[in-house]
C-alpha cells in the first residue's frame, strides 16, 4: 500500500515548470538570466585550468573515458554526466560564482553545465528554450532552499547548495527534454533522494568545489531516467515519512509553502547575487567593510592592533574557525579572518590573494593573529534583512577605533551588481585567458542566446583550451 497525500506543493511546482513559456517571463527577468549565464561562463572558464581542476579532469576522464561532450576550457571531451560534473566543478572552481543570499546555492554551477550537456544529448536546443529552462532552474532551487529556511542548513552543517541543487539540475534537464508534469515529478523525486553535501569540505577539501557538480550530475541523471519512464518518488516534498522536507527539515519546522510561493510573480532570478570577490558569499560583508575603512581612513594594516568581526549564526558557522598554517585556498576562501586580512593588506580579494605564496605570507598571518570573530545574537535575532549583517571594528595602535557595519553587501537584492558591471566582470576574468575575438564571440552568443538556433554554437566557443588563471599557461591566444 502506498502513502498518498490529498494536497501538496510538488505537483503545482512541476506543473508550473511544464507550462512555463518565454512569454510568461518578464523582459527584465530574461535579461538578468542572460547576464547570469554570462557570469557562469566567466567563472567556468577561470575554473577550467586551475590546479585542482586539472586534478579533477584527469581523474574523471580516467574513470569515464573520452566520450563526446565538451569539457569547457580544456579541449577535452567525456560522457555527458561526467562533463556536467566537471563543468559544474569549474564554475564553482574559485568562489567567484553567483549565490542566492537567502537560500544559499550556486545556481549557475547547476544550470549551465546541464544546459550544455542536454543540448548535446538532444542533438540541439534552441536559444529561447535554453533560456526558459535556465529561468526555471534559477526559480526552483531557491524556493526549495527557502522551505528549509535557507541559511539555517549551513548552521546545521549541510552544504546547502548540493542539498537544494539536485532539483535545479533536474528541472533544467527535464524542461529541455519536454517532460510533462508527471515525468517532471519523477525527475524531481529522484533528484531529492540524491541530495547531499557536508560543509566540513570547506576547510581543505578539493571536493568542496565538486559538490555542486555531484548535484548537477545527479539531477541530469534523474531527468534522463524519468524521460525513459523510470519512476521516482511522487510528492517528494510532501511525504511526511521519508519525504525530502520531512527528512532534511527534521526538527526544524520546514515550510512547504515556500516551494511554490510567488511562482510566476516573485522572480528569484532577480534575487540571485553576483559576487564581486573570490570568496564565499558570507564573507562579502567583511570584505566590503574592510575595503571601505581602508580607503576612507588610509589605514596602514601594520598599525591595526585588533580586528573584531561580529556576525550571525550562518556566517559564523560557515565562515569562522581559527586558521592554521598551511591554509589551503579553499579554506582561505571560506575564512572571515583571512578575507579581512588580505582585504586590508591588498585592497582586493581576488585570485592573486589565493596563490600559494600569498597564503603563506608572514604579514597575512601576523594580521590573522589579531582577529577575533564574535557570534552576535543581536544580529541573529534581527529582521530577516539584518540577519546577514557584518560589523567590523578595527582598533589601531594609537587608540583610534574605526567601525563599519554592512547590512547587505554590494550584489544583494537592494544593491545588485548591474548588468554593465557583470559584463565588465566577465571581460576582466576571461579576457586574460583567451583571444579578444573569442572573448567577444562568447559574450555575443550568451547575451544573444535568444537568437541562437542551437546553443551548441556556444558550446563550440567554450570548448577550446584557455590559459591558466593562476599559472599563466597559455590557451588559444
Amino acid at each position: 500500500m502506498t502513502e498518498s497525500t490529498t494536497s501538496g506543493v510538488t505537483v503545482p511546482l512541476v506543473r508550473w515548470v511544464e507550462q512555463l513559456t518565454p512569454e510568461q517571463i518578464p523582459d527584465a527577468v530574461l535579461s538578468r538570466a542572460r547576464h547570469l549565464l554570462l557570469d557562469g561562463v566567466a567563472c567556468g572558464l577561470v575554473g577550467a585550468q586551475l590546479p585542482w581542476s586539472r586534478v579533477a579532469t584527469r581523474a574523471v576522464l580516467d574513470l569515464e573515458g573520452a566520450g563526446d561532450v565538451a569539457v569547457i576550457g580544456t579541449g577535452r571531451t567525456t560522457s555527458a554526466p561526467a562533463a556536467v560534473l566537471l563543468n559544474s566543478t569549474f564554475v564553482q572552481g574559485f568562489e567567484l560564482d553567483d549565490f542566492h543570499p537567502l537560500a544559499p546555492l550556486h545556481s549557475n554551477s547547476l544550470v549551465l553545465p546541464v544546459l550544455l550537456a542536454t543540448a548535446h544529448h538532444l542533438g540541439g536546443v534552441s536559444g529561447p528554450d535554453a533560456l526558459t529552462a535556465a529561468v526555471a532552474g534559477f526559480e526552483v532551487g531557491p524556493r526549495v532552499g527557502a522551505a528549509l529556511h535557507g541559511a539555517q542548513m549551513l548552521s546545521r552543517g549541510w552544504h546547502s547548495g548540493p542539498v537544494f541543487g539536485t532539483h535545479t539540475a533536474a528541472v533544467v534537464a527535464g524542461k529541455l527534454r519536454g517532460l510533462d508534469a508527471d515525468r517532471l515529478e519523477d525527475a524531481v523525486g529522484m533528484a531529492g533522494t540524491q541530495s547531499a553535501g557536508l560543509m566540513a569540505a570547506q576547510y581543505e577539501a578539493m571536493s568542496k568545489r565538486m559538490q555542486h557538480g555531484f548535484a548537477a550530475r545527479n539531477g541530469y541523471y534523474a531527468a534522463g531516467l524519468a524521460a525513459a519512464g523510470y519512476t521516482g518518488i511522487k510528492q517528494v516534498f510532501d511525504r511526511p515519512y521519508g519525504g525530502y522536507l520531512a527528512v532534511f527539515g527534521e526538527g526544524h519546522d520546514p515550510d512547504p509553502a515556500q516551494v511554490v510561493a510567488g511562482l510566476g510573480r516573485d522572480w528569484q532570478t532577480e534575487v540571485i547575487m553576483v559576487k564581486s570577490y573570490a570568496a564565499q558569499g558570507g564573507l562579502h560583508g567583511v570584505v566590503q567593510a574592510a575595503l571601505a575603512l581602508r580607503d576612507e581612513f588610509a589605514i596602514d594594516p601594520k598599525t591595526v592592533s585588533r580586528i573584531e568581526i561580529r556576525v550571525g549564526h550562518a556566517i559564523y558557522h560557515h565562515g569562522w574557525w581559527t586558521p592554521e598554517r598551511p591554509l589551503t585556498s579553499i579554506g582561505a576562501q571560506m575564512n572571515l579572518g583571512y578575507a579581512a586580512a588580505v582585504a586590508l593588506l591588498d585592497g582586493q580579494v581576488l585570485p592573486p590573494q589565493f596563490t600559494a605564496e600569498r597564503l603563506d605570507a608572514d604579514e597575512v598571518w601576523d594580521l590573522l593573529g589579531r582577529v577575533e570573530v564574535v557570534l552576535d545574537e543581536a544580529i541573529e535575532n534581527a529582521s530577516a534583512r539584518e540577519r546577514f549583517a557584518t560589523e567590523l571594528t578595527l582598533a589601531l595602535d594609537d587608540g583610534t577605533v574605526r567601525r563599519r557595519r554592512v547590512t547587505e553587501p554590494h550584489g544583494g537584492p537592494s544593491d545588485p551588481v548591474t548588468d554593465a558591471e557583470l559584463v565588465a566582470k566577465y571581460r576582466s576574468l576571461a579576457g586574460p585567458l583567451m583571444s579578444a575575438a573569442r572573448l567577444d564571440a562568447i559574450q555575443r552568443a550568451v547575451l544573444g542566446i535568444d537568437e541562437l538556433s542551437d546553443i551548441r554554437e556556444l558550446t563550440e566557443l567554450l570548448a577550446a583550451p584557455v590559459a591558466g588563471a593562476l599559472d599563466g599557461k597559455e590557451g588559444d591566444r
